[in-house]
């Protein structure tokens, strides 16, 4: 994907020159906005890439200290976790953070839990949660 997007950011930029150099109104107008919309997309590609790898540095660290869930759910055939045994465990986690938020690893838990019950929206949101609090200088 970055490598398309990178052939996509030539591309694009090449011929927004091209459209600017017309001389029109509307062909700068073009032009501007395929200069604009490649920068925008590099820009939340780079965000992305950001998020992935505190969210795997939090991971790996909470794995090194043994602090991962040990909890073995039963899998669908093809190999996801029930959601019906996500959901059992869930509150667990939730009770977890409501106890102590200031601990990044309570959110982190929380954001597994939110993934294994397939809701990637709060999972996302957990995590970033969870990078903030351990940026501000939480309890280790």
């Amino acid at each position: 994907m970055a490598a398309l997007l990178a052939l996509y950011l030539v591309f694009a930029l090449r011929y927004g020159l091209v459209l600017i150099g017309v001389g029109q109104p509307v062909a700068i107008g073009l032009g501007i906005g395929m200069l604009i919309l490649p920068l925008l997309a590099l820009g939340l590609t780079a965000a992305e890439v950001v998020f992935a790898v505190r969210a795997e540095a939090l991971g790996r660290r909470l794995e090194k200290e043994g602090g991962l869930p040990a909890e073995q759910l039963p899998l669908t055939a093809s190999g996801r976790i029930e959601r019906s045994a996500a959901d059992e465990v869930f509150p667990v986690y939730k009770a977890a953070v409501e106890a102590d938020p200031e601990n990044w690893r309570t959110w982190y838990r929380l954001a597994l839990a939110y993934d294994a019950a397939g809701d990637r929206r709060r999972a996302r949101w957990a995590t970033r949660t969870a990078i903030r609090v351990s940026r501000e200088g939480a309890p280790d």
